[in-house]
């Protein structure tokens, strides 16, 4: 087998297959499939990966294998079946496929090089270039543009005398650190012992060291910790006594943290009933997937403890997802308690170098658990024995960019190749989820209690219209201030919901009516107190605050609605005593934050939490007796089919951060809309009765789960070009689809304009239609011609979770 199959990174229609590639004698049999390596394509060398090996190839003569760049394949074998199967699910290149599955680390990253031409002498070239590629020098293509030689160069390589050079560097290496060994075995160091002059104490003293522990140990420990001195070490290095060693070590995101050990607890009823059919399904290696319905604090993360210590007893391994956003230190805690060093943990916070070496615990097979958010979902294990994805409704489980994946249908696919049982756990299924259980796809487990039998907190719902009627301008209603007052004179905790960050929404003149708009996207500026910015959440403009209106030049400028930063303040002046803990991204950004954060309001040192959906799940404080959401609405007026359904969702979970242990917990739900039914039902916290009412708008108005969707969205930097090319679309696929299928547009975007590009969008509603993906395909494949030329941009999203 001397040819490999190879998939090269160049994202394109045109190279979006196999090429053929020979393999040099020196590596016949050392590059096998999965594993990346370094091909000619064209002028330039990039990366690719080995799908495949063969005798003889329809090409008479091909281009070698420049360079392996692994010694192992970095993608097992159904990983690389995962690619074709994602590639076809969510119509994206399988290039993007293999790299998502990969940490961001092993994502190759070119060099771009100038140096001279194979037959060209330095005498070809000016002058003035001649000194950059003395002795066979090159110059890096940054520091080309930098000293403005680019035009020049190009010249030169129009005429031959130089070229251009793509370097794969990795992006990342392994980490070593500087390890003494003793180089003699005790009796000889003995024997050097003896030898050492009395004079040189300090070296005697660190024989004495290494006769009694001849392991190898970290230079800086011995010098800094031990106190051995730098010049004995020296010393006995050049009488070739002590040697010094590069030795790999994990970066250990968790090295200073200890996790006292958990031993698994007794269930409850439910929990012993919701349980067994699972443990059932891991005996038999059977795949199934089952829908674990359980109220918020009804001991979801224990059925997903035991059932994993069950899958690790029968030597497989276990994937847990969880939402980026609740992958608290405290999650974390859960498993490496009760699993220790058998957890690697993958998410958001940890550093590339610390995601690379807990994906390689996982690949050289030094675990058995992976947590982590979306991407874990491609930990490459090679035996799994269950896979759990917690708080399964959550979008942040869709990826936004290609390929648009749901790690809950790449979970259902894995599960199916290992024949492994899946749990999905919610307290607020999706409506997706929960149709499959009632329709018997998926099995459904109930939990209808708390733990402990501890009541559901008590919810009231505060109509904002008639506090502003009676006068109360403020943002907390007076039933929410004084149970504010009431809990901090108890001395118990307090969580304060917000459903976005930021100071005010936006700035607004009371004259003329004029609100500050992005100049390249058609939304309004958000006002950021701490730096007096205006930002712009969607292209990262930014521009100082007016003192006065652009339009009218009036000095009434105001800002309006509110953010978390404006409520810290407000609680600053009503309730200076109290002690304000502030999550939202702007103070959690850094490595760290986060968990300092909740750290500290853990320990009491702080008697309100305050922030935005990072607080809403996963959090378990003893001490929590209230939650006020101050907005229960910001979400039901986005124009999406689930804003009903994702209001219901948040206000369910984050009510359920209040009273899960011994005090009984109150909820205060601030809205300006109380009859709307997602805030009624949020409030009695009745997830089948809004099922059923949700269920009927879906069915009228044919949105998922009655249908599917596609979404195809245009953009170009003219107005004209993409509701042109949209409309375009938009016929062709009405022509190609069934009496039975919708298709809606062209129609502009939620947001009709972002980055100074126009976007227009086709919606496609349909039951059953074979051949829509592949229509679908062809609609990608025309345009994509044009996105190089024209900077036209068409993009398919199947099943989308965001439809702005």
């Amino acid at each position: 087998m001397n040819i490999a199959s190879v998939i090269v990174d160049v994202p394109a229609k045109q190279t979006d297959k196999p090429f053929d590639y020979e393999i040099p004698e020196k590596w016949i049999g050392a590059i096998v499939p999965g594993m990346r390596v370094i091909v000619p394509f064209g002028p330039r060398r990039v990366q690719g990966f080995v799908i495949g090996l063969k005798d003889h190839s329809e090409f008479e003569s091909l281009r070698e294998i420049q360079e392996p760049m692994d010694l192992v394949p970095v993608l097992n074998s159904e990983l690389l079946g995962l690619g074709n199967w994602l590639t076809e699910k969510t119509l994206s290149f399988k290039i993007s496929a293999y790299q998502a599955m990969l940490p961001a680390a092993l994502k190759a990253k070119y060099n771009k090089k100038v140096k001279l031409a194979q037959g060209a002498s330095i005498e070809d070239l000016p002058e003035s270039l001649r000194h950059y590629f003395e002795g066979d020098k090159a110059i890096g293509w940054e520091d080309a543009v930098k000293g403005g030689l680019v035009p020049v160069l190009q010249k030169q390589a129009a005429a031959g005398t130089l070229e251009v050079l793509y370097e794969v560097r990795e992006r990342l290496g392994k980490k070593h650190i500087k390890y003494i060994v003793p180089l003699l075995p005790p009796e000889g160091l003995k024997a050097k012992y003896e030898e050492v002059s009395g004079r040189a104490a300090k070296q005697k003293e660190l024989l004495e060291f290494f006769i009694g522990n001849p392991e190898p140990i970290e230079a800086k420990k011995l010098t800094n910790e031990l106190g051995y001195s730098q010049s004995a070490v020296k010393s006995l290095v050049d009488r070739g006594c002590l040697g010094e060693k590069e030795l790999e070590v994990y970066r250990d995101p968790y090295e200073d943290r200890h996790f006292p050990k958990t031993a698994p607890l007794k269930l409850t009823a439910a929990q012993k009933a919701a349980i067994s059919p699972v443990k059932a399904a891991i005996s038999e290696g059977r795949h199934e997937v089952f829908l674990l319905y359980g109220v918020t604090g009804s001991g979801k993360t224990e059925i997903y403890l035991q059932s994993i210590q069950d899958v690790i007893e029968k030597g497989k391994e276990a994937i847990v997802l969880v939402p980026e956003i609740s992958l608290t230190p405290q999650m974390v805690e859960r498993f490496k308690g009760r699993f220790g060093a058998e957890v690697a943990v993958l998410h958001s916070g940890l550093s590339a170098g610390e995601k690379y070496d807990e994906w390689r615990k996982i690949q050289r097979r030094e675990v058995k658990v992976a947590v982590g958010a979306r991407s874990a979902i491609f930990a490459p294990f090679e035996n799994l024995g269950i896979i759990i994805i917690d708080e399964e409704h959550e979008t942040s489980y869709k990826q936004e960019d290609m390929p648009r994946y749901h790690a809950r249908d790449a979970a259902i696919e894995r599960g199916r190749n290992h024949a492994c049982p899946i749990i999905l756990g919610s307290a607020t299924p999706s409506l997706e989820s929960f149709a499959r259980a009632q329709k018997g796809v998926y099995s459904l487990l109930s939990l209808p209690d708390r733990m402990n039998n501890q009541p559901m907190p008590e919810v009231a719902i505060i109509d904002m219209r008639e506090e502003m009627r009676s006068g109360n301008r403020s943002m907390f209603s007076r039933k929410l201030f004084e149970k504010i007052e009431d809990r901090l004179g108890k001395k118990e905790q307090i969580v304060l919901f917000l459903n976005k960050r930021g100071h005010s929404s936006f700035v607004m003149c009371r004259d003329c009516g004029y609100v500050m708009g992005c100049p390249h996207c058609d939304i309004s500026l958000t006002y950021h107190r701490r730096n007096e910015q205006m930002k712009c959440h969607y292209c990262g403009y930014e521009t100082h605050v007016p003192l006065q209106c652009p339009e009218c030049l009036s000095d009434h400028i105001r800002y309006f609605g509110t953010g978390t930063q404006k409520v810290e303040e407000e609680l600053g002046k009503l309730l200076p005593h109290a002690r304000v803990v502030r999550m939202d991204m702007d103070t959690t950004g850094r490595k760290g934050s986060h968990e300092r954060l909740l750290k500290e309001f853990s320990e009491g040192r702080a008697d309100i939490l305050l922030g935005t959906q990072m607080i809403a799940k996963g959090l378990d404080f003893p001490n929590i007796t209230l939650v006020g959401v101050l907005s229960a609405d910001t979400m039901l007026h986005i124009p999406d089919f689930r804003s009903a359904e994702k209001t219901f969702q948040l206000l369910t979970q984050v009510s359920g951060r209040a009273g899960r242990h011994e005090l009984p917990g109150e909820v205060v739900i601030q809205t300006y809309t109380p009859e709307h039914y997602s805030i009624e039902l949020a409030g009695s916290q009745n997830y089948d009765v809004f099922y059923q009412r949700e269920m009927m708008s879906r069915k009228v108005h044919k949105y998922p789960p009655f249908y599917y969707l596609a979404l195809v969205t245009v953009s170009h930097g003219q107005l004209m070009k993409a509701v042109s090319v949209t409309e375009q679309i938009t016929a062709f696929l009405r022509a190609r689809v069934s009496e039975d299928a919708v298709v809606l547009g062209p129609v502009a975007s939620p947001i009709p304009r972002i980055n100074d590009r126009y976007r227009y969008q086709c919606l496609v509603k349909y039951k059953r239609e074979p051949s829509l993906p592949e229509n679908l395909k062809q609609v990608i494949d025309r345009y994509q011609k044009e996105e190089g030329a024209s900077g036209l941009q068409v993009s398919v999203d199947i099943n989308p979770f965001l439809l702005m």
